[in-house]
């Protein structure tokens, strides 16, 4: 069985800029959201790299295009969860409190939180990249507020296994490849520790 190592996330989180640091393998990436449109795949050592498209708003693309990438992310998962050794669910740490704060004033569950409880349900191993760390001012209240919205106790530090603060574009990905490392099966077939 094929053991996968997948990527979800919002439109323009830095899903793709990730992959390429996790995998080597070069995929498009652009300014604007929407321009990975089908899974991307990678195989490194044992284990199958997926980056799927992004979700939510994409300027351009209709409300049924957007839908039906959302119903596409939602059956991958749920036909897979067997073969996802971790699901990386990426995040725009910079904006994540100012739109979850948008999506809760209007009343409605904030898309990532949606996505990390959808995924949480399916009991799969998900962690939360927190990209783009380079841009926050206060990295640990930050971190704080987006672990208490996904429903973790802050401080955040207590959340290592599952919160990696990281900014891809500039290449601080270790956190992130920490965890990914403690979930690799050992050539035993058991987790590395």
């Amino acid at each position: 069985m094929t053991s996968e190592i997948v990527l979800v996330g919002r439109s323009n989180v830095g899903k793709s800029t990730l992959f390429r640091l996790l995998t080597g393998k070069r995929v498009r990436v652009g300014r604007r959201p929407g321009v990975t449109v089908g899974p991307a795949r990678a195989v490194v050592g044992n284990v199958v790299y997926v980056d799927m498209p992004g979700y939510g708003y994409m300027k351009g693309a209709g409300k049924k295009v957007q839908e039906g990438t959302k119903d596409f992310i939602v059956r991958r998962f749920e036909e897979k969860t067997e073969e996802i050794l971790l699901a990386i669910q990426v995040i725009d740490a910079a904006s994540f409190v100012e739109i979850a704060d948008r999506w809760e004033e209007r009343g409605d569950i904030p898309l990532e939180v949606e996505l990390f409880e959808f995924l949480t349900e399916l009991d799969l191993a998900v962690v939360v990249a927190a990209n783009k760390m380079d841009k926050v001012k206060d990295p640990d209240a930050t971190l704080d507020e987006i672990a208490e919205r996904l429903g973790m106790l802050p401080p955040w530090s207590q959340w290592k296994d599952k919160i990696a603060p990281i900014s891809a574009k500039a290449g601080d990905i270790e956190p992130l490849k920490e965890i990914i490392r403690s979930r690799l099966p050992s050539r035993g077939g058991r987790s590395q520790s």
